[in-house]
């Protein structure tokens, strides 16, 4: 059992600045603002769900599935850091509320759960950052059953912990909206593409430098 206490710590003080739910709730909230509330927590404990099985399933299996199809770590966050910095810039020439000529449309909720998984949950909540991490802890547990079993029900619940904080972050995160008002909004939704993309360009350094390291030397 200490053992098992033990990862779940290891997984969540790992994990939990990575994911980091409440700096991505501005980012949440910017993309779904046209949903009602409903849909709004509907939405969130969907990517909750699945961010926790993405978690789980990197930790268990992640190293073995970029194994198995020859990608490695750095190549993961150089595809991550693109996609990140595309939706960030999206987000940044995204036009205001005040400078759309129609009214936005209620969006059903089969049409906003199309999103949950990509992108709201990948790259947006669980990015390359926190997928090569969890791979990493996953990687470096010991190989042995007994050890091994607990190394995994210590990640799975480390991993339902981060989740719940995804979900509490996410669904609520209208109150946030409803404080700071429609100004504050727009400010929030600028200010989180902008370091949105600035994350992207991490994370495509992250790998990149890795990359360029492993290069061969070329000799005069």
């Amino acid at each position: 059992m200490i053992q098992a206490a033990k990862s779940i710590l290891l997984v969540v003080s790992a994990l939990f600045p990575i994911v980091d739910p409440i700096g991505g709730s501005p980012v949440f909230l910017s993309l779904t603002r046209q949903y009602p509330p409903e849909t709004r927590k509907l939405l969130a404990r969907r990517i909750a769900i699945d961010s926790f099985i993405l978690l789980i399933g990197s930790f268990a299996i992640g190293s073995h599935v970029l194994s198995f199809f020859g990608i490695s770590i750095p190549v993961v966050q150089v595809g991550g850091g693109l996609i990140v910095i595309s939706t960030g810039w999206a987000m940044l020439n995204q036009k205001d509320d005040s400078d759309r000529s129609t009214v936005s449309r209620a969006v059903s909720c089969t049409h906003a759960l199309r999103d949950a998984f990509y992108p709201l949950t990948l790259p947006l909540t669980v990015g390359p950052g926190s997928i090569s991490v969890a791979i990493t802890l996953g990687a470096n547990e010991p190989h042995h059953l007994k050890a091994n079993l607990l190394a995994l029900l210590g990640a799975a619940v480390g991993s339902a912990i981060v989740a719940v904080t995804i979900y509490l972050s996410y669904a609520f995160a209208d109150r946030l909206g409803a404080i700071i008002g429609p100004t504050g909004i727009n400010v929030m939704i600028k200010l989180s593409a902008f370091l949105l993309v600035c994350i992207g360009v991490q994370i495509l350094w992250n790998g990149a430098s890795r990359l360029l390291i492993a290069l061969p030397t070329l000799k005069p």
